[in-house]
């Protein structure tokens, strides 16, 4: 799908958001403790090389089914997971060892199985992707959240000076990449074509004052990965921790989206999911989407959502209903990973695949944002 009115935007939303309810109770925002992730020790490790190409397309990737054969991960594994690097703009790299605090390991592994079937990723014949069209509605939250990563991805404002993306947007798993050593985010603001001051009742000077949604481009100060996405680390698991926060060298003055903890499919309005990228093949343009979710493990999900490269790293995110209030209210609850070639049975299937935000990667995630813990209490 090409353009599409606001207006009939807006009804596809409200209808994704309503369908199916059973109850206001099935869908609200059940907000609960979530553990610590505790920095541990910090050393100061050499300068990346910053010499891998960052790819769209990933294979070989260890998905669901896969995955349901490992054993699950102890706790130490999980420490070692949720351990970090971060790489700051003069080149220089720390690596941050952590622990965990009221840690119980069973709310990460909250997903009981399936035995449902699932179809495989592809564009289902016609395109359900929405261009947003309208130049003061794509710069208008929610979709001015969305932020274009100079390395080709796409990411989400989760503070005044915190962008979320995919891990692999700045790393391959072995390497930085080129791109990440000067990295850059823009966000779309509204911009007239042409300079200077337009007099009353000049048409002319109307048509020279015209807007445009532009890229604003700021550096990025420094950039945080789990060791979880390197493959020294783990290489099964590794696209669990497809997840990266990026911190700007400035603020900005858009409103961003909180985050939440994933729930599970069954407790998702229609079991839909949104989220909004700039796919390469519509350069110029801010590509929305939602679509449902197809099968799901305790940090994956696998869903029909319509997407080309350029629109990896984008936040996933729900509405619902905050406790006690009537008011809907959106909140990020994974990453788009993007098109990945997964293991299902010794055999190479493509899906789209996203990461789940689960309480230990909202309590890290949620650090790495407020640099404290009395913030990071309840997701």
């Amino acid at each position: 799908m090409g353009p599409i009115p606001l207006l009939l935007l807006l009804s596809y939303t409200a209808v994704s958001v309503v369908c199916g309810v059973e109850s206001e109770e099935d869908y609200t925002w059940h907000l609960r403790k979530v553990p610590q992730v505790l920095n541990k020790r910090t050393v100061t490790l050499s300068s990346p090389e910053f010499k891998a190409e960052a790819k769209s397309a990933l294979n070989g990737t260890c998905g669901i089914e896969c995955q349901s054969r490992l054993p699950l991960a102890s706790v130490a594994d999980l420490e070692n997971f949720l351990s970090y690097e971060t790489v700051y703009e003069n080149g220089t790299r720390t690596s941050t060892e952590v622990y965990f605090r009221d840690f119980d390991v069973q709310t990460e592994h909250e997903v009981k199985k399936d035995s449902h079937s699932r179809r495989k990723r592809q564009v289902y014949g016609m395109d359900s992707r929405f261009s947003i069209s309208d130049k003061q509605f794509v710069t208008n939250y929610p979709f001015s959240t969305t932020v274009k990563i100079s390395t080709g991805c796409t990411g989400i404002l989760v503070s005044p000076k915190h962008v979320l993306t995919a891990a692999h947007c700045v790393h391959d798993g072995t390497d930085y990449v080129k791109g990440a050593k000067k990295l850059r985010v823009g966000i779309l603001k509204l911009r007239s074509k042409r300079g200077g001051k337009k007099r009353k009742g000049s048409k002319r000077n109307k048509r020279a004052a015209e807007v445009k949604p532009s890229f604003q481009w700021t550096r990025v100060k420094h950039t945080q990965v789990p060791k979880g996405w390197f493959r020294e680390v783990t290489d099964d698991v590794a696209v669990d921790y497809d997840y990266a926060v990026l911190e700007l060298k400035r603020p900005h003055k858009k409103k961003f989206m909180e985050l939440g903890i994933s729930p599970t499919v069954k407790k998702l309005p229609g079991s839909r999911i949104h989220f909004s990228g700039f796919d390469d093949d519509r350069p110029g343009q801010l590509v929305y989407r939602f679509c449902s979710v197809s099968d799901e493990s305790n940090d994956l999900m696998y869903q029909y959502c319509d997407a080309q490269p350029g629109s990896s790293g984008s936040g996933i995110y729900i509405r619902l209903k905050e406790p006690e209030k009537k008011k809907w209210k959106r909140k990020i609850i994974g990453i788009f990973s993007g098109h990945r070639w997964v293991d299902v049975n010794g055999m190479q299937q493509d899906y789209n695949v996203a990461v789940r935000i689960t309480p230990l990667k909202y309590a890290q995630i949620c650090f790495w944002i407020h640099g404290n813990y009395a913030d990071c209490q309840d997701g």
